[in-house]
């Protein structure tokens, strides 16, 4: 017995379908075939009927009776010819057994009405099925009308029909057998790889993301266990990435919170001079604003994931903004003896965009050329225009991206070393701004060698209205 599910539905509907057109052939080709015996025997007694129809106004036999004639010349083997008024009363027949009634049967209305007619129905009496062919004989001589009516017995042939429907119905019933135990086959071929997946999805579905589907499957049913082995590993490589971002911004937050503590318990102690408390002061307000940097990161990436990001657009020179910051980073890249170098012709490159989300872009990308830049090193910011665009280059000669991380830099969490600190957004941030504007950014690296980043914008057209520049505050270039 086959157990409830896609096996057997798929073996039940096999059979149902195999079963009726077997059917629905079985029947067609037993009507054809009794269609064509009871033809062959009507045809045959017609050619005899059409004979006698044919001889008996020719008769001139002295000493002899037409019927008796007829009787004696036309009669055939199993069959009874009958001679009958037009009132259907039998005059003779070559049986020699006298009929108690007439015949009213519809062949002998239609002779005589002048064709010949046929008539298949049980033999009063006996109760056997039997063909009766009858034909009024035309231009006899006298008064007398008669109709000739041949009546042979249909049994052999029911016989020999229900013998030929045996045999056709063991032929179906054994198609059956075969259908059925392919279709059995069948469906464990697609059964067992079915139930595969759905034990396996049910590991995953419990959270073992290690779980993968086994098999060389072919098809849907493939594509289905490489998509959900594919989805399996993603989830492990995401879940992976948030606990790396998990733990990565608890470290980010705890070192200026346990520096803001430290300075606020020992600032509340009393007993510094002036200048101590100063220090102490600039760190607390240091940390403050790293802080709030890592935080402002985190709800801009929030609100980009919810499509809640509302740009301010207006006019923007990407010259002044990268002067700007230039400005902001100054410190930072004297700390490591590093020179950032604007390679630009005196002129403005207006762009139609954001200017605080612009310079928060590049803001991230300049603070991370000094952060892998090595002390000593120049990093050279260039704008260009090319075509109907404007491209920003930051490019430094640090220690380089390799071509595995290069290709995850810009995914989110994604972190090329997580001893450098940052919640690894930067980049996907910026990716996301600069397509806001309708940008690219285009990332090459060479491990040992720098790294190039270069923001494409569209140029504002001459055509497009001048708005006033939007550059206001300042953001947070951890990344």
């Amino acid at each position: 017995m086959i157990k409830k599910g896609i096996g057997r539905q798929i073996v039940l509907h096999y059979f149902f379908v195999v079963f009726l057109a077997l059917l629905l052939v079985e029947v067609i080709f037993m009507i054809v075939i009794r269609a064509y015996y009871y033809d062959t025997i009507y045809k045959h007694v017609e050619s005899r009927i059409q004979s006698v129809s044919e001889f008996a106004p020719k008769f001139k036999e002295p000493g002899q009776s037409l019927q008796s004639y007829l009787l004696n010349t036309f009669s055939l083997g199993d069959t009874e010819l009958q001679l009958l008024d037009e009132k259907g009363n039998v005059i003779d027949n070559s049986t020699n057994f006298a009929a108690e009634t007439s015949v009213q049967t519809s062949d002998v209305t239609q002779a005589l009405a002048g064709d010949t007619g046929s008539w298949i129905g049980k033999q009063p009496g006996t109760g056997q099925q039997v063909m009766a062919v009858s034909k009024k004989l035309d231009n006899i001589v006298g008064d007398q009308v008669y109709i000739v009516r041949y009546t042979t017995s249909l049994e052999k042939v029911n016989d020999k029909l229900f013998t030929i429907t045996l045999f056709s119905v063991g032929i179906m019933v054994a198609v059956l057998v075969i259908v059925f135990v392919v279709s059995t086959g069948l469906a464990n071929s697609i059964v067992r790889p079915i139930n595969n997946i759905r034990d396996v999805s049910a590991q995953m579905a419990q959270g073992r993301f290690d779980a993968r589907i086994k098999g060389d499957y072919r098809f849907e049913l493939g594509e289905l266990a490489s998509t959900l082995n594919y989805m399996a590993q993603e989830i492990a490589r995401t879940n992976q990435i948030k606990d790396d971002f998990i733990s990565s911004i608890s470290h980010e937050l705890r070192t200026p919170l346990t520096s803001i503590k430290g300075w606020s318990e020992t600032l509340n102690s009393g007993g510094y001079d002036p200048e101590e408390t100063r220090i102490g002061m600039q760190i607390i307000s240091k940390e403050t604003d790293r802080l709030i940097g890592l935080v402002e990161e985190i709800l801009d990436f929030s609100k980009l994931e919810q499509d809640a990001m509302k740009l301010v657009m207006g006019t923007v020179d990407l010259r002044e903004l990268l002067q700007e910051i230039m400005l902001n980073v100054w410190a930072k890249a004297e700390m490591k003896q590093i020179k950032l170098q604007l390679d630009s012709e005196e002129t403005a490159y207006l762009v139609h965009g954001d200017g605080n989300r612009l310079k928060q872009v590049f803001l991230n990308i300049a603070d991370n050329a000094i952060k892998f830049s090595h002390e000593n090193s120049i990093i050279f910011l260039s704008l260009q225009r090319i075509g109907d665009n404007i491209e920003v280059s930051v490019q430094d000669t640090g220690i380089g991206i390799s071509e595995e991380n290069l290709a995850r830099v810009r995914e989110r969490f994604f972190q090329v070393d997580h001893q450098n600190g940052g919640t690894g957004l930067g980049l996907a941030i910026s990716q996301q701004f600069v397509e806001r504007h309708q940008g690219q950014m285009l990332i090459k690296s060479e491990l040992g060698a720098g790294t190039t980043i270069t923001v494409s914008l569209p140029a504002l057209q001459d055509e497009q209205p001048l708005e006033p520049p939007q550059l206001t505050e300042g953001y947070g270039t951890e990344s």
